[in-house]
């Protein structure tokens, strides 16, 4: 049995639907969670619809970091869009049922924005090393067109690995199971419902993180070894403070995103852990992007000025 007949397998009552089980077996952390992912979820709408307006309004930054910076605000608002709605609807319903066409798009399209910010956040590295390593040439090296090419690749990267991921894991029968022990549609969630043998599946995963995981940390520990060189350098303390506050806010998200991604997907998903794989879960499609905009803006005086700039050309209403 194989393709969408074998996920709508199994009895009537739960034919083309899954049943997210979550915590609902602890109603007071589901309520506790409940407001937690709602204020997170707000505040990631407000954070990052900001960084894009303003690095959009502001011309003086309409430069590379700033369009990489906003293809990340846009992305971590589809992610959490794409899982928080469903997630909070669940939790305040007796009912966490989400159909499999539902499950099925939160499946492909929260994976292929994860992959797509693995690669971002590489290609965000290299704009950093080309402008602390070669500030003469920078703006020759990461010219428009590139910038638009590096991030085209990274989002179409992304997106054709999930739909393979997303083809090969509604492939497997599941021989009537639909209760998924997750708050969304989570691959490594969805291996444990098969009934056969998923070591195929999972080789297969395994090979794909290595490769939207690993080597793109590679890549920007790489980029980071050059950029740590070129400040010890600098002569200057002032200078030196330049150029570690513009890779600073960056490290910081790589941190937080990659540590997160890595400890859920770089391990066999026979010897995952449902409860702390929800958490995990949670902390990076709803916790990080959140964290994004406040990481980037907190010491950042260009993003600062340009607030005030472009809420000072927003008219006032005068009384009469």
């Amino acid at each position: 049995m194989s393709g969408k007949g074998a996920w709508e397998d199994g009895n009537q009552s739960s034919l083309g639907q899954f049943i997210l089980l979550g915590v609902s077996d602890r109603p007071q952390l589901e309520l506790l969670l409940f407001v937690l992912i709602l204020i997170s979820y707000t505040m990631t709408l407000l954070g990052n619809t900001t960084i894009i307006m303003v690095s959009w309004l502001d011309p003086h930054l309409h430069t590379p970091m700033y369009f990489f910076l906003s293809n990340l605000s846009f992305l971590d608002l589809c992610y959490t869009t794409s899982i928080g709605p469903q997630m909070l609807v669940n939790f305040h319903s007796a009912h966490k049922s989400i159909s499999l066409a539902g499950c099925v798009a939160q499946l492909y399209i929260s994976l292929s924005l994860g992959c797509t910010e693995c690669l971002l956040l590489a290609v965000m590295a290299y704009d950093r090393y080309a402008a602390v390593c070669q500030p003469l040439r920078y703006t020759a090296i990461m010219s428009r067109r590139l910038c638009l090419q590096l991030a085209a690749t990274a989002w179409l990267c992304g997106f054709s690995n999930s739909m393979l991921q997303t083809i090969l894991t509604l492939q497997l029968p599941r021989c009537g199971q639909n209760q998924i022990e997750h708050f969304l549609c989570e691959l490594p969630a969805l291996l444990k419902l098969a009934c056969v043998d998923t070591s195929a599946n999972e080789a297969e995963l395994l090979a794909s993180a290595f490769f939207f995981l690993l080597v793109p940390l590679g890549l920007i520990l790489v980029s980071y070894g050059y950029i740590g060189a070129a400040v010890m350098r600098i002569h200057s303390v002032k200078g030196r403070l330049k150029a570690f506050n513009t890779c600073t806010s960056h490290l910081a998200v790589v941190s937080l995103f990659y540590g997160t991604a890595i400890s859920m997907y770089l391990q066999p998903p026979s010897s995952y852990s449902q409860d702390r794989g929800k958490m995990v879960s949670l902390f990076y499609t709803m916790v990080t992007p959140m964290l994004n905009p406040f990481i980037y803006t907190l010491r950042n005086k260009e993003v600062h000025g340009a607030l005030c700039r472009v809420l000072g050309r927003i008219p006032t209403t005068q009384g009469t």
